[in-house]
């Protein structure tokens, strides 16, 4: 028996992860990502975790009328953020949960299979 969720064709799929790299699709992203479930492009990250700002979600941002929720791949490990950050970006519309960039990844995938509203920024693990 076949368990594989059926995922419609066009769909973007996080396939891997590792040496900063990550495939989608089957399309190599070097560095930090933004995958949409019909698109998936570059994040332009040079901060830490506690520098970000509002305008680092830009892309998200712009897109939140059509999200339910964005996760957040913090690496190697689970990161914190100020919780100023998450208040302005749940102004903007925008839901955000924090984790280890390898359950963002699966998160992600799960949730899109589902048909849900979500996006994931990711960061490499090696990213800090």
């Amino acid at each position: 028996m076949d368990i594989t969720p059926l995922v419609p064709q066009g769909r973007q799929i996080i396939q891997g992860y590792a040496h900063g790299r990550f495939r989608v699709s089957s399309q190599v992203y070097d560095g930090a990502v933004i995958v949409f479930p019909e698109s998936t492009q570059n994040w332009d990250f040079t901060k830490t975790m506690a520098d970000l700002t509002p305008d680092d979600f830009a892309p998200l941002i712009a897109a939140a009328d059509q999200l339910d929720v964005v996760l957040v791949g913090c690496g190697s490990a689970l990161r914190t953020m100020p919780l100023a950050l998450r208040q302005a970006l749940k102004d903007r519309g925008i839901t955000v949960e924090f984790m280890d960039t390898g359950a963002a990844c699966r998160t992600y995938n799960v949730l899109m299979a589902e048909g849900r509203r979500v996006a994931a920024a990711l960061l490499p693990t090696e990213a800090t």
